[in-house]
């Protein structure tokens, strides 16, 4: 079954899921559609995974499906299963999520107001340089 499929499944089995503040997607998905992409593009089943991962099946489901929120440790044990690192999982969820940010902060925004781009005194100047 595609991941579409499933997907569309999932979503008219609950109903349609409030997303965070401002859209933003809930970790428990960003986390559940990570695992699942990693677990089909490597060609493994979900028995196999969580076989390997120390996990009953049908709740390794649940949290690809975005319905549980598991424990940092039994996340662990899938990554690990997986053969990712936090390090990948962090920077997945991270390039994930930048998107909402950035919308976010530019809705937020005014229009700068037209003036020079250069900091007013040499203080902003040494700032500027440390935070670059």
């Amino acid at each position: 079954m595609s991941e579409s499929v499933l997907h569309s499944l999932d979503e008219a089995r609950r109903g349609p899921r409030p997303a965070g503040p401002e859209g933003e997607p809930l970790m428990r998905d960003l986390i559940g559609d990570l695992l699942r992409r990693t677990r089909v593009e490597q060609g493994r089943t979900l028995r196999e995974v969580a076989e390997d991962a120390q996990v009953s099946l049908p709740y390794l489901s649940e949290i690809e499906r975005g319905r549980k929120e598991a424990s940092s440790e039994l996340l662990a044990a899938v990554y690990r299963s997986l053969g990712l690192s936090i390090t990948d999982v962090l920077g997945e969820l991270y390039q994930r999520t930048v998107p909402f940010h950035l919308e976010r902060v530019e809705r937020r925004r005014p229009n700068p107001a037209p003036g020079p781009l250069l900091p007013s005194s040499p203080q902003q100047a040494r700032v500027l340089s440390l935070a670059a």
